[in-house]
C-alpha cells in the first residue's frame, strides 16, 4: 500500500510539473507575441510619422514658377522708327527688341518700329522720320518715341496726343550720328544711353509699371491647331514683301525682305522671331498738300488676323478701342491669346494683301479680311 501511494503521489507531482511548464511556456509565447506586436506598431507609427513629415516638407517647399524673360523690369520701353528702304538694310539691333511693328508708308514701302526695354545697345538704326499711325503703337506700349524727322501729320499728333518723343534732328552729330557705312538719309544711328540721357533732360519718365500689350506664357507651348505654318508670306505692296521661314531646331522664324534674308548689320546674325502676329487693316492715301502719297490707317475697331508660333497658326481678332489703348488679341472663341516668351513681329498689312501660310504643299490663303466686329 505504501508503495502504491508513493507512486501515485509522484505521478501527480510530475503531472502538475508538466502543467506548470506548459503554463510558463504559453505565458512566454504570449509575452513574446505581445512584445513583437508592440514593436511593430511603434515601427509602423514611426514610418507613418516620417512619411507624413516628408509629405508635409514636400508640400511646404516653395514652387518656383518660371519668369517671363522678354518683358520684365521697370525700365520704360523705347520705340525707334527704323528705315526699311533697300538702301537702309541691313539694320542694327532689330533682334534686341521685344516687339517689332512693320507698317506700310508712302510709295508702297514699309517702316519698322522696334521697341526695346531694359537694353543697353550701342547702335540702333538707321533711324528715320515719324509717321502718325506709329504713334498709336508707341502709346499702347507706354514707350518714348524716337525718330529723325517727321511728317506734318506726325508732328501735329505728337503735340495733340502729348507724346514723349525725341526728335533726333535736334541732336544731330551729338547723340544722333551718321555712319560712313551707308549714305544719307539711310545712315543715322543712336544708342540707348543717348536716348535715356535726352529723355532725362526733357524730364520724361524713364520707368514704367505698365503691363505688356501681349500676354506672355513663360512655359513653352504649341498651338492646338491643324494649320501648319512653316512658311509665311506677306506682300505689303509691289515694292515690299516680307516672308518668314520656320527653323524647327531653334523654333524661330527667319525673316526675309524681297526674298533676301535679313541679318543684323553688325553681328551678321539672322533676324529671327519667336512669334508672328498679322493684322489686316485698311490703309488709304491722305489728302496731302505736299502730294507725297502719305498713308492713313483705319486701325480702331476689331480686325482679323493670325497668330503664328512654333510652326503652327491660328486665326485671331485684334481689337483697338482708341489710339492709346492696348490692342487685345483673341482667339475665335473670344479668349485672349497667350504668346510664347520671346520676341514678336507684328505685321500690320493692307486688307488686300494676299497673305499665305504654307504648311508644306498645301497653301492657306487669306480671304475676306475686313470686319468691323466679330
Amino acid at each position: 500500500m505504501s508503495n502504491k501511494k508513493t507512486k501515485s503521489g509522484m505521478v501527480k507531482k510530475v503531472f502538475l510539473m508538466i502543467i506548470l511548464i506548459a503554463i510558463i511556456v504559453a505565458a512566454a509565447v504570449l509575452y513574446i507575441k505581445y512584445i513583437e506586436d508592440t514593436t511593430n506598431k511603434e515601427v509602423a507609427n514611426n514610418n507613418t510619422y516620417e512619411l507624413n513629415t516628408l509629405g508635409n516638407n514636400i508640400a511646404q517647399e516653395p514652387v518656383i514658377e518660371k519668369e517671363v524673360q522678354i518683358y520684365k523690369g521697370t525700365d520704360r520701353p523705347i520705340a525707334v522708327m527704323i528705315d526699311n528702304h533697300d538702301d537702309a538694310r541691313p539694320q542694327v539691333a532689330i533682334n534686341d527688341a521685344y516687339v517689332v511693328y512693320e507698317i506700310i508708308v508712302e510709295g508702297g514701302y514699309t517702316r519698322l518700329m522696334p521697341i526695346f526695354k531694359g537694353q543697353d545697345i550701342d547702335k540702333i538704326g538707321p533711324v528715320r522720320s515719324a509717321r502718325h499711325y506709329f504713334l498709336d503703337y508707341a502709346l499702347e506700349n507706354d514707350a518714348i518715341y524716337v525718330h529723325f524727322g517727321q511728317s506734318p501729320q506726325a508732328g501735329s499728333d505728337i503735340q495733340e496726343l502729348n507724346v514723349d518723343d525725341i526728335e533726333g534732328i535736334y541732336y544731330s552729330n551729338t547723340e544722333f550720328t551718321r555712319t560712313s557705312g551707308k549714305y544719307s538719309p539711310h545712315n543715322v544711328l543712336v544708342s540707348t544711353d543717348s536716348i535715356i540721357d535726352i529723355a532725362k533732360r526733357k524730364d520724361y519718365r524713364t520707368t514704367s509699371d505698365d503691363e505688356s500689350v501681349l500676354k506672355y506664357n513663360a512655359e513653352e507651348f504649341d498651338l492646338e491647331s491643324d494649320m501648319l505654318a512653316e512658311e509665311v508670306y506677306i506682300p505689303f505692296s509691289q515694292s515690299e514683301d516680307v516672308s518668314f521661314k520656320y527653323d524647327s531646331e531653334s523654333k524661330r522664324y527667319v525673316k526675309y525682305a524681297n526674298n533676301e534674308k535679313q541679318i543684323d548689320w553688325i553681328s551678321e546674325e539672322d533676324v529671327t522671331f519667336k512669334n508672328i502676329i498679322i493684322t489686316f487693316i485698311e490703309n488709304y492715301t491722305l489728302n496731302d498738300p505736299e502730294n507725297k502719297g502719305r498713308q492713313g490707317l483705319s486701325n480702331i475697331g476689331t480686325k482679323k488676323g493670325y497668330y503664328i508660333t512654333n510652326g503652327k497658326a491660328i486665326e485671331i481678332t485684334c481689337t483697338k478701342d482708341s489710339r492709346a489703348s492696348k490692342t487685345v488679341y483673341k482667339d475665335l472663341e473670344g479668349n485672349e491669346i497667350e504668346v510664347n516668351d520671346g520676341n514678336t513681329y507684328i505685321g500690320i498689312c493692307p486688307l488686300n494683301a494676299d497673305v499665305t501660310i504654307e504648311p508644306g504643299e498645301e497653301v492657306v490663303e487669306n480671304t475676306e479680311n475686313t470686319v468691323n466686329t466679330l
